[in-house]
């Protein structure tokens, strides 16, 4: 029942369950956190999920964990009685907090885990395209009326290119674990692309695009659905926070639009499905179409080739690094995944021209644009 690093049974008994607990194990692929699930004797209570938090990414987990009950409590507002809609709910500890801080130094929070619930690495139909679509749209528009400000930065910089790219470049000046010279046309095409992937830092900066509280991590599997692939709710709340809408669509095209997983060694077998992207982009614009601005919707394209960019780079900064942040199952995984990455960046660049005009396509024929949205019409 407990694990060989944390005697789970114990650091559950500090959060208000209910009943006994009868069986624990692992739950989940997450690169950053320790998830549990935790089943207990009380048949009335579908089970839990105990997180422990990676404080060493994470490092305030104070704020982290006032955002989630801010976002949570904002979003569970707006459910109208006998709403069917799922969300993510903290279980508080004995004494009152939403995380528990044990002796060593770990951070621990628990959720009720959510049953007839199941996610997806990789997209396997259209319909589960569109429903994370609708997913995450619905998630940016339940938070459109609440002040960005309230909330703390979780991770500082986490979708600033800029930044990614001054990290990228001190850990090829320092090549720590003396990998530099096998990733030269890794570093070639960071070059190359570079000042183009600044476009939505440029566009911000010059105060075209708002600032929106945004999930900042849409990976299809923070999506759970239901047995018939029915979206029940995002999860995963650890980095939302003021972002632009772009990251979000780009992190879930990244995902949802790409053939392979996100370490698929065979970069033929990486590809991009445009049914799925044109699937993911009706569902996203159907739920959030209703306050999005023009310009917000020019960066969507962008943000479908920024991000797996950013995240190439983000790997490749880890494997010169040493394996520092992600976890590996390999020596060379962060590198596969930084190539992987690169390969799914450069297919969706090539196809650029279609995919934007599925997106003005969705725009168009949407029925809930705002007066913004209809402008682009127009032209």
């Amino acid at each position: 029942m407990n694990t060989p690093d944390f005697d789970i049974t114990a650091v559950a008994l500090n959060f208000q369950i209910a009943g006994e607990i009868s069986e624990v194990r692992s739950y989940g692929n997450g690169h950053i956190n320790d998830t549990f699930l935790l089943v207990t004797t009380d048949a009335t209570a579908p089970g839990y999920l105990l997180q422990r938090i990676n404080h060493h990414v994470f490092k305030d987990v104070a704020g982290l964990m006032e955002n989630i009950a801010r976002v949570t409590a904002h979003i569970e507002g707006k459910f109208l009685p006998g709403n069917t809609q799922k969300l993510l709910h903290l279980i508080k500890t004995t004494e009152g907090k939403t995380y528990y801080r044990d002796q060593d130094n770990n951070y621990w929070r628990l959720y009720f885990f959510i049953p007839g619930s199941r996610s997806y690495d990789v997209a396997e139909t259209e319909r589960q395209a569109y429903q994370a679509g609708m997913a995450f749209g619905h998630f940016q528009s339940m938070l459109a009326d609440m002040d960005p400000e309230c909330l703390t930065e979780t991770i500082a910089d986490f979708h600033n290119i800029e930044k990614r790219l001054k990290d990228f470049y001190q850990a090829v000046q320092l090549d720590k674990a003396g990998r530099v010279a096998g990733v030269n046309a890794e570093i070639a095409v960071i070059s190359q692309h570079e000042q183009a992937m600044t476009t939505i830092n440029q566009w911000g900066r010059a105060g075209l695009l708002p600032k929106r509280i945004t999930h900042n991590d849409t990976k299809l599997n923070n999506v759970l659905l239901d047995d018939n692939d029915n979206a029940i709710c995002v999860i995963d709340l650890d980095t939302v926070m003021v972002g632009y809408v772009a990251y979000d669509f780009g992190d879930a095209i990244r995902t949802i639009a790409n053939t392979a997983a996100e370490d698929e060694p065979e970069p033929d077998n990486i590809q991009v499905n445009t049914a799925f992207f044109k699937a993911y982009t009706e569902g996203y614009i159907q739920a959030a179409g209703s306050f999005l601005e023009e310009k917000e919707i020019e960066s969507l394209l962008w943000g479908a080739l920024l991000l797996p960019y950013m995240q190439g780079v983000r790997f490749l900064t880890d494997y010169l690094d040493g394996d520092n942040y992600f976890k590996i199952a390999y020596p060379e995984h962060n590198l596969i995944r930084a190539r992987a990455q690169f390969s799914l960046f450069e297919k969706l660049r090539a196809l650029s021209p279609q995919l934007q005009q599925i997106i003005t396509d969705t725009v168009l024929s949407c029925n809930n644009l705002t007066s913004a949205s209809k402008q682009l019409s127009d032209n």
